[in-house]
């Protein structure tokens, strides 16, 4: 007999109703009171999401006998389920109907395949998600951005509909509320109203992680500071560095400890490691304050002004530059400036899953047209920022049975807190853009794909053109990347005029660019030539082991040669220490 499992501490349960009735009484109060300040919820179609199905709906109804065909599949796929699930309760083998895709998480628990009932729902979801899917991507003779809207919503809809997102058909909610008498839905109740009050889901155990403490921990001083960015020098590792300092530009749009989480995870760290003098760059988390701040500032006042600052603190003139996603799109920028300039400081520069021709921008394209931007920028121009939380939601749905419901399932129908998880941690630390610049940035980038055109982008009076760019350059992206997809970032490789090294890491986004060797995770691909298409690259490409880290390791070392200097104390240079990493910039909430 199963051990008799305790009733739930009235105590405790006493405490989680009333911190549930206390919560629902302030958030009512304070809905009624935006209803009563005219600031209730919009019936508008911001996304352009109702136009989108009305054409699809259109198109459908004019080809009825592709919905009937449609339907005729499915129903005989369903057919065959139930003859599958009949042997299956005879006790007798049968092969299922459909299966989950590789890497779908929803349905690992045992109970999804080992019990007949819930493998049932799981494939009967399964065949109908695949049959609505393939009936919206087989309509012919929309506009590609209407097609590719449909699709990613048809998706979304999918995917919050799967049968693990619902406490009576997932078996492991099912388990978790007979044996907790249901104190698990009231805990996710109180989740649920908490994640409301700070306005998104929590991914991760904030009060696991202090940066400084345990994330962003590599010692190291702030040695220079403007109104857009403060610069850290990180304190050295070894007896003698390499002449050439490495200056990492980290994207804006999150912080820049991505690149410093905890000690076997941090590229700084492992980089100042391996005989660097690494600085990099510690964007603001601006406010309204910072309305007027132009793609140009950020270029002015970051990589410019970090090379300055470097050459005082160091006394060198040449150094290696490493730009990662959009601080790479601001280092093609800001390379094809200096280049007109005849300003020769970079040695080198390497692309972290960077984007500088934006012709194939993956599925954030869905939330980029002139509608949706124009829609953007009035509610920028309201607060003179584009809140981070919002730019976040976009990024989560991009991976939303990863980074929505995943969460869904265990904060409100497990009622757990969330994983002390230092990616999720600095994921949801999201900061804001300035409106000014970032309707820039998705105007001329990603609407016109302007970077890519010799002369298509000026800044500070200089017509930007990529291909004078002509010093040493490594590309790395990565296979599974939403956000840069690896096509896209090959073609503005092949951009540039000088030798040019393109490396395809595994995984995605972050996952693929945070991967240390001692991992020992993903692999990655090399090529020795950079052919026109992307596809003839990959499959001419070789596949190694590891990180992408060691192979970049050797190039960059290769190319500083073996002239070595005493290593380099922040601080002690002409440039005097501010104060300590991480440095006070990073600690601005969103």
């Amino acid at each position: 007999m199963p051990a008799t499992q305790p009733p739930p501490d009235p105590a405790q349960s006493a405490r989680v109703f009333a911190e549930v009735a206390e919560r629902s009484s302030r958030l009512m109060g304070e809905f009624l009171q935006r209803q009563a300040g005219g600031q209730g919820v919009a019936t508008s179609d911001e996304f352009g999401i109702a136009r989108a199905f009305m054409d699809l709906y259109a198109r459908m109804l004019a080809e009825p006998w592709k919905l009937a065909e449609m339907q005729t599949k499915m129903f005989w796929d369903h057919v065959a389920l139930w003859q599958s699930t009949v042997l299956r309760m005879l006790g007798k083998e049968a092969r299922p109907v459909a299966v989950p895709a590789k890497g779908d998480n929803r349905f690992r628990e045992a109970d999804w395949q080992d019990q007949f009932l819930f493998d049932y729902i799981k494939q009967s979801y399964l065949i109908a998600a695949r049959h609505l899917h393939d009936a919206v991507a087989s309509v012919e003779g929309l506009p590609e951005q209407t097609s590719k809207k449909v699709n990613f919503y048809t998706r979304q809809y999918i995917d919050a509909l799967s049968p693990s997102n619902f406490a009576l058909t997932n078996p492991h909610v099912l388990r978790e509320t007979m044996r907790s008498g249901g104190q698990n839905l009231v805990r996710g109740l109180n989740n649920l109203l908490a994640d409301i009050e700070r306005g998104g889901i929590r991914m991760a155990d904030e009060k696991a992680f202090k940066l400084g403490v345990n994330v962003a921990t590599t010692p190291g001083k702030v040695v220079f500071q403007n109104e857009l960015m403060q610069l850290i020098q990180y304190a050295p590792s070894t007896e003698n560095v390499f002449r050439q300092p490495l200056l990492v530009i980290p994207p804006w749009i999150n912080k820049y400890y991505i690149l410093d989480l905890r000690e076997k995870n941090s590229f700084v760290r492992w980089a100042v490691g391996q005989g660097h003098t690494v600085f990099v760059i510690s964007w603001v988390n601006p406010d309204g304050r910072y309305a007027g701040k132009t793609f140009e500032n950020y270029m002015f006042e970051g990589p410019l002004a970090a090379l300055d600052a470097i050459g005082q603190a160091t006394g060198e003139n040449r150094v290696n530059i490493i730009g990662y996603c959009l601080g790479g799109t601001l280092l093609g920028a800001t390379l094809a400036w200096m280049a007109e300039k005849g300003d020769a400081r970079a040695a080198s520069a390497t692309f972290l899953a960077s984007l500088l021709d934006f012709s194939i921008p993956g599925e954030l394209g869905v939330f980029i047209d002139e509608a949706q931007v124009e829609n953007l920028e009035r509610r920028m121009q309201e607060r003179g920022y584009l809140e981070g939380s919002e730019m976040a939601a976009t990024f989560n749905m991009l991976r939303a049975n990863d980074l929505v419901w995943s969460f869904v399932v265990n904060n409100y129908l497990l009622g757990k807190d969330p994983f002390p998880f230092d990616l999720l941690y600095w994921n949801s630390d999201s900061t804001r853009m300035p409106a000014k610049m970032h309707s820039f940035y998705l105007r001329n980038m990603y609407l016109a794909n302007r970077l890519k055109d010799a002369g298509g982008v000026n800044l500070g009076g200089v017509p930007i053109d990529l291909g004078k760019i002509a010093i040493p350059a490594y590309f790395v992206s990565t296979l599974e990347d939403h956000i840069a997809p690896w096509k896209s970032t090959y073609k503005g490789a092949r951009l540039l005029s000088g030798p040019t090294r393109f490396v395809l890491g595994g995984s995605g986004h972050i996952a693929g660019i945070v991967n240390p060797p001692s991992a020992k995770k993903y692999g990655y691909w090399t090529g020795s030539e950079l052919p026109q298409s992307a596809e003839e690259w990959q499959a001419g490409a070789s596949r190694k082991e590891g990180s992408w880290w060691i192979d970049w390791q050797a190039w960059v070392a290769g190319l500083n040669g073996p002239d070595r200097v005493p290593a380099r104390v922040p601080g002690a240079g002409a440039l005097q220490a501010l104060e300590d990493a991480p440095g006070s910039y990073v600690s601005v909430p969103a």
